[in-house]
């Protein structure tokens, strides 16, 4: 949620800025026009209980009976004002306050402009393209071949975008889900965490998933919980209405969850494979920072995803997120992508993202500064990383001729030490 006073102090920057992002910036003056109403209600309000209090007192010290009378008829008068008054308010507060919730936030300057894709610009790319003396195939070609996924039992059991892992590949899911989590908490001093995979709605609403986005998300029939779309949700929802002290900053977390997400995609596209599903698994990092620290903070924490694809020998890259593609609570964004050699493309892993204190706002997270105030922190995340498309690129990268799959150097410990995953082994 954006700041009221920015809003008020700086009209113009925050229109443009909304206009870079696809949103139509009238929104502004509608917020703007509420804001005064609300303002001048609460003043008027208090200019009534003021005067009331003063015609209370003259009632009590006035002897003269029609006089008397006459304070009481302006007492009645000014509490029949102030019950129509006490009935706008709330409404009008609750118009604003919806308002608030629907406007994006504000890229940085440094963010490059452009609509949708347009703005997205290459960083840094890391590593060279996989040779092969063979056709590569595509994963879902060498996973099935291999026994290590089952399409059509998953999609008996749940429907279509559900599958099972078998055997190999699921210990391989497994294995990196517990490296990614000693590499952040050993090498990169994030705290783990193991959240509830659902949460109340008002979490959803602290991280700006709702009220934006609430047909792409799951709930419980009685509509009590919500499972998360990511850990993002509940590890930020964690500090929710805290005061924390600035001595505690930075807080670093890292948590893996299923997650669960209403994939809609156009009739044909990514059908094939495990590249989109309802559910997949994510280890998550988010973090807690200064608002000194913050934009610093946001290279460290894209590092710290970045490093696991180096390790992985995974060729990858970087992208700048433009501010036509930005998600709708980041200021700023890297995506890391990762590149899938049997389907020739890159494959989003990790959107590494700054806040600032958009979320805070919203979930009210504070600290309490060397002067004693209470600021709102800076809030970061960004997928470390995320399972699906990091599986699918170490399949398709690592595929041999004859149709195994060599497990990354990295991994071995966490595979019983084996080297390649066969149709023989598959158990």
């Amino acid at each position: 949620m954006l700041d009221i006073q920015r809003i008020r102090q700086e009209t113009d920057a925050v229109k443009k800025g909304l206009q870079l992002t696809g949103t139509d910036p009238a929104i502004i003056d509608e917020i703007l026009k509420l804001d005064t109403r609300r303002r001048t209600l609460q003043q008027e309000g208090d200019d009534l209980r003021a005067q009331m209090n003063v015609q209370s007192k003259n009632i009590g010290q006035e002897k003269d009976p029609e006089k008397r009378q006459s304070l009481i008829d302006a007492v009645g008068t000014l509490k029949s004002k102030l019950k129509d008054m006490a009935g706008e308010a709330p409404k009008v507060e609750q118009a604003f306050e919806a308002l608030m919730l629907t406007i994006p936030n504000i890229p940085l300057d440094e963010v490059p402009v452009g609509d949708g894709e347009s703005g997205n610009t290459e960083k840094e790319v890391f590593g060279e393209l996989p040779k092969f003396d063979f056709d590569p195939k595509p994963h879902w070609e060498l996973m099935e071949a291999l026994g290590i996924i089952d399409f059509e039992r998953g999609q008996k059991i749940s429907g279509s975008r559900f599958y099972v892992l078998r055997g190999q590949g699921a210990r391989l899911q497994r294995a990196l889900i517990t490296w990614m989590l000693d590499v952040h908490t050993g090498e990169h001093g994030y705290e783990e965490l193991y959240p509830p995979a659902m949460v109340r709605e008002e979490c959803l609403y602290g991280t700006g998933n709702l009220p934006k986005f609430g047909e792409n998300l799951y709930r419980d029939i009685e509509g009590e919980h919500w499972y998360v779309p990511t850990a993002e949700v509940p590890v930020t929802n964690f500090y929710r209405d805290e005061i924390l002290p600035a001595s505690a900053l930075p807080i670093k977390h890292v948590a893996y969850t299923p997650c669960f997400r209403r994939e809609k995609m156009s009739h044909g596209k990514d059908t094939r494979g495990i590249k989109r599903g309802h559910q997949f698994d994510k280890v998550e990092l988010v973090r807690f920072e200064h608002p000194d620290n913050s934009r610093a903070a946001l290279e460290e924490l894209t590092e710290h995803a970045r490093k696991l694809l180096t390790l992985l020998g995974l060729r990858h890259r970087i992208l700048t997120i433009g501010a036509g593609d930005l998600s709708f609570v980041a200021c700023m964004k890297y995506d890391l992508e990762t590149w899938a050699a049997g389907t020739s493309e890159w494959l989003e892993v990790s959107s590494c993202s700054l806040f600032q204190d958009f979320q805070a706002r919203r979930a009210k997270i504070r600290f309490k500064d060397e002067d004693g105030k209470n600021r709102f922190v800076h809030t970061l995340n960004g997928s470390g990383l995320a399972l699906p498309r990091v599986v699918i690129s170490i399949i398709e990268q690592y595929q041999q001729k004859d149709g195994s799959i060599k497990i990354p150097k990295v991994l071995l410990p966490y595979m019983g030490g084996q080297e390649f995953i066969t149709k023989a082994n598959n158990r």
